[in-house]
C-alpha cells in the first residue's frame, strides 16, 4: 500500500515538474516571439522613417513653379467629363484668377486622349465658363488604377490605393504650393501634405463611404454598390460591413490631413463632419449653377408644346439610376390617359466619360425597348450647352433619381430653366433645393417607379396657372445657387489659404 501511495505521489512530482519545464518553455518561447515582434516592428517603423526622407529628399529635387507666384494645383482626374464636378473646377479657378493676379493655377488630369485646348473649349461649351488666364495641364498616365472597372472586389480600397500611386506620379511631376481635391480622392492627402509639404485643401462632392452605404450593408439592401448576392447572403453581408468600418476607419484618418474642407451640401457636410470630426473647419460651399442663364430663357407656355417633354440631365454612371427613370416614364404611360400617352415624351441628356458608360447607355436601350417605350425616348450624349439651354426651354418636367444625391447641379439648372422637378426624396434635393421657398412648392419629391409616375402624373394634370406657380418659386430659389454666390463663398472660405501669400 505504502509503495502504491509513494509511487503516485513520485509520478504526481514528475507532472509537475513536467509542467513547470513546458511553462517556463511556453514563456522563453513567448518572450522570444514578443522580442522578434519589436524587432520587426521597429525595423518596419525604420524602413517607413527611412522612406519618407528619401521621398522627401527626391521631392525637393523635383520641379517647383517660379518664385513669386502662388501656385495652386487641382487633382481632378477626370476633368474633360463634363459633369456638374467639372463645373465646380472651372468655376473655383475662375474666382482665384479674378481674385489674385499672382496665383497661378494648375490640373492634374488623366484625360490624355485630348489637348488643352480641347479641354478648355469643352469648359466653354458645356459650363459657359472661360478663364482669365491660362491653366496647365499636368497629364497623368496612370488614371485607369482608380478606375472601378479593374477590381471586382473590395472596390474601395483598391480604387484608394489607386489613388494614392497616382498622386505619387502627380507629385512626381510637378510639387504645387496649394492642393486642392476637387474629386473627392482623400487617401491623396497624406501624400501632398506630408510627403510634398503642400498646404492641403478639399472640395468633397460625395463621402467616399457614408453611413447610408453601411445601413444599406447592415439591412442587407441590395443596390448598385451591394451586389445581390452579397445582400442575400448573411455571411457575405457581415464580412462586407466589417470591411466598410475599416474602411471608413481609414477614410477618417486620412481627412485629417485637410487643412480645409469645403463640401457641396447639407447632406454631404453631415456624413463628412459625422466621420472626419473636423466640423470647426468644414465649410458648406453650394456648387455653381449657371442660374442666370437658365432663368433668362423665355418660358414657353405648355399649351404651346406639341409634346410634353420629360428632361432628365446627368452623366450616365449607375448611381444616377437611368433604369429607374425608364420604368417610371413606362409606368406613367400606363396611368395617364391613352391619348395624352401619345404626347409624352422622355429626353435623356448626359455625358458618357468612357467606353463603360456607353456601354451602359447600349443597355438601357435594351431596357427600353423591353419595356416598350423605345419610341418614346430621346438620346443625347455629350450635348452641347446650346442644346442643353434647348432641351430644357422645351420641356415641361425635369426628372432625377439619383438616391442620396449630394447635391444635384442639374437639378437647380432644370428649375432655374422652368421645368417642375421631380427629384429623389433624399439627399441634396430633400435637404438643400426641392425644398418650401417663402412657403410655396417648388416641385416633386419621390422614391420608386410608382411614386415617380404619380409625381408626373399629377405634373400633367395641373393647369397651367397652378405650374406657373410652382415654376416661378422654383425660379425665385435657386439665386442662392449662382455662379456668383458661389465665387463669394469659396473665396471668403479659402481666403486662409491664400491670403498670406497674396502680392498687392
Amino acid at each position: 500500500m505504502m509503495n502504491a501511495i509513494t509511487g503516485f505521489v513520485d509520478s504526481l512530482k514528475e507532472l509537475f515538474s513536467l509542467t513547470s519545464q513546458m511553462l517556463s518553455l511556453s514563456v522563453r518561447v513567448w518572450s522570444l516571439g514578443i522580442m522578434l515582434l519589436l524587432q520587426l516592428l521597429l525595423l518596419l517603423v525604420g524602413l517607413v522613417c527611412l522612406c519618407w526622407v528619401l521621398l522627401k529628399f527626391c521631392m525637393y529635387t523635383l520641379r517647383k513653379g517660379e518664385p513669386g507666384y502662388l501656385h495652386v494645383a487641382f487633382f481632378h482626374p477626370y476633368c474633360n467629363a463634363g459633369g456638374g464636378g467639372e463645373r465646380v473646377l472651372w468655376c473655383a479657378i475662375r474666382a482665384l484668377q479674378k481674385k489674385y493676379q499672382n496665383v497661378r493655377c494648375y490640373v492634374y488630369t488623366g484625360d490624355t486622349d485630348v489637348t488643352p485646348q480641347q479641354i478648355l473649349q469643352k469648359a466653354q461649351q458645356r459650363f459657359n465658363v472661360i478663364l482669365p488666364r491660362p491653366v496647365e495641364f499636368i497629364f497623368l498616365q496612370s488614371r485607369t488604377l482608380v478606375e472601378a472597372k479593374h477590381y471586382p472586389f473590395v472596390t474601395l480600397l483598391m480604387q484608394s490605393i489607386g489613388s494614392i500611386i497616382l498622386a505619387g506620379e502627380a507629385l512626381s511631376k510637378f510639387r504645387p504650393d496649394v492642393y486642392i481635391d476637387s474629386m473627392g480622392y482623400a487617401f491623396t492627402y497624406p501624400v501632398f501634405r506630408y510627403i510634398g509639404g503642400c498646404v492641403v485643401g478639399c472640395y468633397t462632392h460625395y463621402p467616399t463611404i457614408s453611413t447610408d452605404m453601411l445601413g444599406q450593408v447592415a439591412n442587407r439592401v441590395e443596390a448598385h454598390n451591394n451586389r445581390g448576392f452579397i445582400s442575400r447572403n448573411i455571411f457575405f453581408s457581415a464580412m462586407k460591413l466589417g470591411y466598410y468600418h475599416i474602411f471608413a476607419l481609414m477614410y477618417a484618418l486620412v481627412g485629417h490631413c485637410a487643412d480645409l474642407v469645403m463640401v457641396n451640401s447639407s447632406w454631404t457636410h453631415g456624413h463628412i463632419t459625422a466621420l472626419w470630426g473636423q466640423a470647426h473647419h468644414t465649410h458648406i460651399v453650394y456648387p455653381p449653377c449657371d442660374t442666370n442663364k437658365f432663368k433668362s430663357l423665355p418660358i414657353i407656355p405648355d399649351s404651346e408644346k406639341k409634346l410634353k417633354k420629360v428632361i432628365s440631365i446627368g452623366q450616365f454612371r449607375p448611381e444616377k439610376d437611368h433604369s429607374l427613370q425608364l420604368r417610371a416614364f413606362q409606368r406613367l404611360c400606363e396611368i395617364i390617359d391613352p391619348d395624352n400617352a401619345q404626347g409624352v415624351q422622355l429626353v435623356l441628356v448626359g455625358g458618357c466619360r468612357n467606353e463603360e458608360d456607353y456601354q451602359r447607355v447600349e443597355n438601357l436601350k435594351t431596357l427600353a425597348s423591353t419595356l416598350g417605350i423605345n419610341d418614346k425616348v430621346v438620346w443625347k450624349l455629350n450635348a452641347t450647352f446650346s442644346e442643353l439651354l434647348e432641351c430644357v426651354q422645351n420641356g415641361t418636367i425635369g426628372l432625377h433619381a439619383m438616391w442620396c444625391e449630394h447635391f444635384g447641379i442639374c437639378i437647380v439648372e432644370c428649375m432655374a430653366g422652368g421645368l417642375i422637378m421631380v427629384a429623389n426624396d433624399s439627399g441634396g434635393p430633400k435637404m438643400d433645393i426641392v425644398v418650401e421657398f417663402e412657403g410655396q412648392q417648388t416641385g416633386y419629391r419621390a422614391t420608386d417607379p410608382e411614386s415617380y409616375a404619380q409625381a408626373m402624373k399629377k405634373v400633367l394634370e395641373l393647369t397651367d396657372e397652378e405650374r406657373d406657380r410652382i415654376r416661378i418659386a422654383a425660379r425665385n430659389s435657386v439665386d442662392r445657387f449662382s455662379d456668383d454666390q458661389f465665387e463669394i463663398s469659396f473665396l471668403s472660405v479659402s481666403e486662409s489659404i491664400f491670403s498670406s501669400a497674396v502680392v498687392s
